[in-house]
């Protein structure tokens, strides 16, 4: 298994919350590329995408992962990647070639429920709406990025929606990396 590892999903998968606790049980080092973004360019991510919109976010975000990887001193790291960052150009290539991606996979409407119950003042294409609202948005949203997520080394299934999820993702990730390095 190549290092660093990427974590990839829709938004809501876990790659932040489950990533930490896999770092943090591993002895790693974390990486939210949304916060790195933030750090570097001096907005949140939802306000550069307000305030210059999503096409020059995405570039600005493709620049972040790749000075990480040139940057970061230690090979030990889980990163964290936007939802959308797969999906853009050749992203998901450069996530191959960087290391080792893997692909939190939920169905839409567990992934509905589980954002319905979280603040989306963050989240602004999500903001205001109801868990059906959220399915009716993000399930077209997830098939076509289905094809992006796929391509990452390894998939992993998150069958079940409560409020273990993200303690149940990291253990079976730590497994899952500590049977390959």
């Amino acid at each position: 298994m190549e290092l660093p590892i990427y974590l990839v999903g829709y938004m809501g998968a876990g790659k932040t919350t489950a990533g930490r606790l896999l770092a943090e049980k591993l002895g790693w080092h974390f990486v939210d590329l949304d916060d790195a973004f933030a750090q570097i360019h001096g907005y949140t991510t939802a306000e550069y995408i307000r305030t210059f919109g999503i096409e020059d976010f995405r570039k600005k975000e493709k620049y972040v992962v790749e000075d990480l990887a040139d940057q970061v001193p230690y090979e030990h790291v889980i990163y964290a990647t936007g939802g959308g960052y797969p999906c853009w150009e050749d992203n998901m290539d450069c996530l191959r070639e960087l290391g080792t991606s893997i692909y939190i996979r939920w169905k839409p409407e567990h992934l509905a429920k589980r954002l319905s119950l979280t603040d989306l003042s963050e989240r602004p294409v999500l903001q205001g709406r109801t868990e059906k609202e959220l399915l009716s948005f993000i399930a077209p949203q997830l098939e076509a990025r289905e094809p992006f997520y796929s391509q990452a080394h390894h998939i992993f299934d998150v069958e079940i929606c409560d409020e273990q999820s993200d303690e149940r993702i990291a253990d079976a990730l730590f497994r899952f990396i500590r049977e390959r390095i």
